[in-house]
């Protein structure tokens, strides 16, 4: 096989460093999945070795540089998908993730869609009233929900946004935690809090939640409740029962979209309890509008470290 040398010159240094990534990260990726050398030189990428690695780590770079043109930083999913995307005949299906902007941020960054996966997960919440969203920690699982969620809430397309989770983390109890119901219940309801952060004012919030736009509570404060005109999010459904879990799913009104999530690997109920999300997924899955989604460590969206963190485990079966 022929050797080959192909040099592209980035347009600025912001730019090779969103290319390169901390430490030459995805530099390194990409030489890897290929066997192409890369070196940056500069505002220079240098790929030298066989010519078909070569041709492929051009291929990868470019189908990225929407993203390095403009200095956003890369992450190891977006340089996946780029993968994918080339060795899957769906190049034109990433470049439509790239160019799909689900929202901005308060602080002006643009929230896209990583992975496939992520994007069909957008999709099902679009087009379902129910979807389920499973898969391990660092998937966006929740994150991409509360987007969609504040979006319709902003656009009037829905007159109340209910963000609930069970009171149930890592085997403690609430009676034991200091403080009031709320002061207790906070910080198991504190990663729906952040998702809302990223695009509303925090001092806007609680005038929000006072006329009842915005309502954050344990899951037990669902029962007996009808929501309608709602966008309902159910975090952390692996820690419900399945009493619990049917009774959320059955409080649905007309008008709303619910989107249930959770990691089976990582259940915190007693040992002989059996996870209302597992249940769920087995019984509810032929059943025509519900959306089921499942994201893996390969859509982690978090540091590098979480994906090789949840691939351990995996491996492990643990």
């Amino acid at each position: 096989m022929t050797e080959d040398t192909q040099t592209i010159a980035l347009p600025n240094v912001a730019s090779a460093i969103a290319l390169a990534g901390t430490q030459e990260e995805n530099l390194k990726y990409i030489a890897r999945h290929t066997g192409a050398n890369l070196v940056l030189r500069g505002q220079d990428l240098v790929i030298y070795g066989k010519a078909k690695p070569v041709q492929r780590s051009l291929d990868v770079i470019y189908s990225l540089k929407p993203y390095w043109s403009e200095a956003k930083a890369l992450t190891q999913p977006d340089i996946m998908t780029a993968f994918q995307a080339l060795d899957t005949g769906r190049s034109e299906e990433y470049q439509n993730i790239q160019q799909e902007v689900l929202a901005k941020t308060r602080n002006g960054e643009l929230i896209r869609a990583k992975t496939f996966r992520q994007r069909q997960y957008i999709k099902a919440i679009q087009q379902y009233d129910i979807t389920f969203g499973i898969g391990p920690a660092g998937t966006g699982k929740t994150f991409l929900a509360a987007v969609l969620a504040v979006q319709a809430l902003l656009k009037d397309e829905c007159d109340r946004l209910i963000l609930t989770r069970p009171a149930v983390e890592a085997g403690e109890r609430l009676g034991f935690l200091p403080g009031d119901l709320q002061q207790k219940v906070n910080p198991f309801l504190r990663p729906l809090y952040d998702a809302l952060y990223e695009f509303i004012d925090p001092m806007k919030i609680p005038e929000l939640m006072e006329k009842g736009k915005i309502e954050v509570a344990p899951l037990a404060y669902m029962r007996g409740r009808t929501l309608s005109n709602a966008f309902v999010i159910v975090d952390e459904a692996q820690n419900t029962t399945p009493a619990q879990l049917k009774m959320v799913l059955t409080r649905l009104g007309f008008g709303s979209k619910m989107i249930v999530t959770g990691d089976i690997t990582q259940t915190d109920l007693p040992s002989h309890q059996q996870s209302g999300l597992v249940v769920a997924t087995k019984i509810l899955k032929n059943v025509e509008g519900i959306g089921f989604c499942y994201l893996t460590q390969a859509d982690v969206v978090r540091h590098p470290l979480v994906q090789k963190i949840v691939a351990a485990y995996e491996a492990n079966n643990t």
